[in-house]
């Protein structure tokens, strides 16, 4: 693992208070590759036997019904893990997951955390820390789908793939406005039409190009509690 990305792990709530030496211990055992676009890190019910960090790129989550049905559970962005919970719950893998852009993945096996454990008793602590903020992020998540308008979660999801700062920006989404729909939990006509009342904030968009004229107008629609 390079220094740039153990510096990339101390953004990720579970590393963010660990010692340099746990990050070491980490580090030794992890495994750091890329990954295209369209690959299966893994299935629904396999063995759970390794978690994943996301350096670079974008990777969905999802479940398949028994009719064979996509459904998108989240969509993992830059310095985020995911698959945490599931290596130390039933042992298998509840969802599915595929790099829906061009990826750097670092991958932790079931072992060698485990022996990384042992070592350094605070990486657990750092492990249930990560677990609570996940928590805390489905459960805002869970409300964004059933109380917030089409609009406003659109705008809140702008907001996460914009360049932080303020004034205008122009920028890439990060995949195609199907997947960004379902993760929503909207059809893709419902996102067209919040993409064009979030024209009055200022948000333009051609193909997968956004334009934002002020990033604290669009802000403030994705904060705002005002209904359709």
């Amino acid at each position: 693992m390079s220094s740039e990305d153990a510096t990339a792990l101390r953004a990720i709530p579970l590393f963010a208070k660990l010692t340099d030496r746990a990050v070491s211990l980490l580090g030794g055992v992890a495994i750091v590759r890329p990954v295209s676009r369209g690959t299966t890190l893994f299935l629904q019910d396999e063995p759970a036997d390794r978690f994943f960090v996301l350096l670079d790129g974008w990777v969905k989550l999802y479940r398949l019904t028994r009719d064979g049905t996509e459904a998108v559970v989240h969509v993992i962005g830059p310095a985020e893990s995911f698959a945490e919970a599931a290596m130390f719950a039933d042992g298998k893998f509840p969802v599915c997951a595929e790099a829906v852009t061009d990826a750097r993945v670092l991958t932790l096996t079931a072992d060698g955390f485990a022996r990384c454990l042992r070592e350094d008793d605070r990486i657990a602590f750092g492990m249930l820390g990560s677990l609570s903020v996940r928590l805390r992020h489905l459960v805002t998540q869970i409300e964004q789908l059933q109380v917030q308008p089409a609009p406003q979660r659109v705008a809140a999801f702008l907001m996460r793939v914009c360049p932080p700062g303020d004034g205008p920006a122009q920028f890439q989404l990060p995949f195609d406005k199907a997947l960004i729909a379902r993760r929503l939990g909207m059809q893709p006509e419902t996102l067209s039409r919040a993409l064009a009342k979030l024209r009055a904030v200022g948000v333009e968009t051609q193909g997968l190009t956004v334009s934002v004229a002020e990033r604290a107008s669009l802000r403030a629609m994705a904060e705002a509690g005002e209904e359709e």
